[in-house]
């Protein structure tokens, strides 16, 4: 069964924590990050990218900027621009996007829970991306970023949240892209004991939403601290990570579109033909299409969009990766014939989350960058779940999440 924890978090001050709160460090490019945080201090992109204060021809990866992450963080304390909590809490973080709101629970996740499959995965990760996320927490000695976590509805968990949010939140703020961000704290021991204990009981795993790297980094750091403690206790505050977890069905999944910069040789004529062996290929016109279903994708080609629809025996419903829309297309399209068999390395193919619409698609290939344009109907939780519980691994760039948690409304301390 899954751990959660309450722990005693560094917060900012009310009245900075518009200033402060950050997107994601994989979200944005240090450029970017550092148009963002110019003039603001406060951002917490001198945390998570702090790369943005030393010289530009600096390696990002370089111990330096993990050092510097250090001393931007301890900056922040030591001026009180955050401030520790007195006691262990767990807080709800509540997300609005559309009209639409997830409650999350901030607490620490169980580095046990990881090593040992209760915390389940989907995704792969890779070497450089995790060590990168090793030395940071190893530099600052925090769990700066918390992953997005998914569990299993339930019932009194729900009621319990519920309870708190009539009250005021302790930060309550919009940001720049019009999403609605609060939280609230839980201080009391009773409700704090009563929300671990249905976890410990009745929440039999909890599954990586988005935030592989992070999960996989901050899990094999409190490793190395075991094993460098001969006094290992068991309940150090490096055994736990910062983590929010979220109701599986307050969670919405984006499709991840892909386009690609030629046709491999095909004319447009040629490419229609060929995809017909696999679909069923309807024309559209000019104005944009959304895939409606699974297994039913749009493209866009040559100023003109079609809908895609894969033909009987081209997909496997069993099969929890089979089924997938991304692996009917990555098999019947992109590797057989367009020649792109690793969409990790391939520099023909990018990706782009269903959160930029259609219209992203269609200026690129517009632009003459790309070629061909695919929209995908996204992956369901229910898909992510059984694929996470069979231990298989979704492809590629399958899930986008909206909305990115916020960094900087709470960081947890190894110590």
């Amino acid at each position: 069964m899954a751990i959660i924890k309450a722990f005693k978090g560094f917060r900012p001050r009310k009245e900075l924590v518009s200033k402060i709160a950050s997107r994601p460090y994989d979200v944005l490019t240090s450029e970017e990050a550092a148009a963002e945080a110019s003039g603001n201090p406060y951002s917490f992109y001198h945390v998570i990218k702090s790369e943005i204060d030393l010289p530009a021809d600096t390696d990002h990866y370089a111990p330096v900027v993990y050092e510097k992450a250090k001393t931007n963080l301890q900056s922040f304390i030591d001026n009180r621009v955050f401030i520790q909590d007195d006691k262990p809490c767990l807080y709800i973080y509540a997300q609005t996007m559309w009209g639409r709101t997830q409650y999350g629970l901030v607490a620490c996740a169980s580095v046990a829970d990881y090593l040992g499959n209760v915390i389940r995965k989907h995704e792969l990760t890779r070497v450089e991306k995790e060590e990168d996320r090793k030395n940071h927490i190893r530099g600052t000695n925090f769990n700066s970023e918390p992953v997005f976590f998914a569990y299993p509805d339930h019932e009194e968990i729900n009621r319990l949240v519920n309870r708190v949010i009539e009250d005021k939140p302790e930060y309550d703020f919009k940001t720049d892209d019009a999403i609605h961000h609060q939280l609230w704290i839980i201080s009391e021991k009773h409700m704090i004991q009563r929300i671990e204990s249905i976890f410990l009981r009745d929440i039999p795993f909890t599954y990586i939403a988005d935030g592989h790297h992070r999960t996989a980094a901050a899990a094999h750091v409190g490793e190395e601290r075991k094993e460098d403690n001969p006094g290992h206790k068991g309940n150090e505050e490096y055994n736990y990570f910062l983590a929010v977890h979220f109701p599986a069905s307050q969670l919405s999944i984006f499709d991840y579109n892909r386009v690609v910069k030629d046709l491999n040789g095909f004319t447009t004529a040629q490419f229609l033909d060929k995809l017909s062996n696999t679909f069923i290929v309807v024309p559209k016109g000019k104005y944009e299409y959304k895939p409606g279903q699974a297994h039913e994708f749009a493209m866009y080609l040559d100023g003109r969009w079609y809908a895609l629809e894969a033909k009987t025996g081209t997909f496997n419903d069993n099969d929890p990766i089979g089924c997938l829309d991304v692996t009917l297309l990555s098999e019947h399209v992109l590797d057989h014939l367009l020649g792109i068999q690793d969409l990790r390395s391939s520099n023909r193919i990018d990706f782009v989350g269903g959160i930029r619409g259609l219209a992203e698609l269609k200026r690129r290939v517009d632009s003459g960058e790309m070629a061909v344009a695919f929209a995908l109907y996204p992956v369901t939780m229910d898909q992510l779940i059984r694929i996470a519980d069979t231990g298989s691994i979704m492809p590629p760039k399958t899930t986008w999440f909206e909305p990115k948690l916020r960094s900087g409304l709470v960081v947890h301390s190894l110590e």
